[in-house]
């Protein structure tokens, strides 16, 4: 009973804050703004730094695999943030990194493997909107497999440095690197 009260008691507040929400932006210009009202001024730099995306650095083989620098760097001590584009037809060899990476898939399938041996029969799609992890010093590989409609794009998030090593059938670091 006394449950039941808290819950009525709880929905009551809420509507009243709502109804209050309500009639503040029937009164005030500056609330309940929607898109067909003018934009406000560029954010101050120095506050809410922005990148368009014509202003991304991009590396990487268009059509292939390129890789697009968002924060930081992978090479160099601190948090760092990248955009990959997996193209359809195209992965990565048998690699494994030095250091955790956190992975989430913006749009398109990612194909992933944990096989020493590249086959790309043993990939395993990671759809849009999934999280994934890198786990340091653990084989895996990746890509886009033929036919995709769209590449791969996801988000790679981790601390510099980084290293990736290649590795043999074995899960050996290949020698020369």
């Amino acid at each position: 009973m006394h449950t039941s009260k808290l819950i009525v008691g709880a929905v009551i507040a809420v509507g009243l804050g709502a109804a209050s929400f309500a009639a503040l932006a029937q009164r005030d210009p500056k609330v309940g703004v929607t898109v067909n009202d003018p934009e406000g001024p560029v954010p101050d730099p120095t506050h809410v730094p922005v990148v368009l995306p014509r202003d991304i650095k991009w590396t990487g083989t268009p059509g292939k695999q390129q890789m697009g620098l968002l924060f930081g760097d992978p090479t160099k001590p601190g948090l760092y943030g990248v955009i990959y584009k997996w193209y359809p037809g195209n992965f990565s060899k048998p690699h494994f990194h030095d250091q955790d990476r956190y992975a989430y898939v913006i749009s398109g399938t990612w194909w992933v493997s944990t096989s020493n041996i590249y086959d790309e029969r043993t990939t395993y799609p990671v759809h849009a909107g999934t999280v994934s992890m890198d786990v340091k010093n653990t084989v895996h590989w990746d890509g886009a497999r033929a036919g995709e409609k769209e590449p791969a794009v996801l988000e790679l998030v981790g601390m510099g440095p980084v290293k990736t090593i290649q590795v043999d059938e074995n899960g050996k670091p290949k020698l020369g690197q």
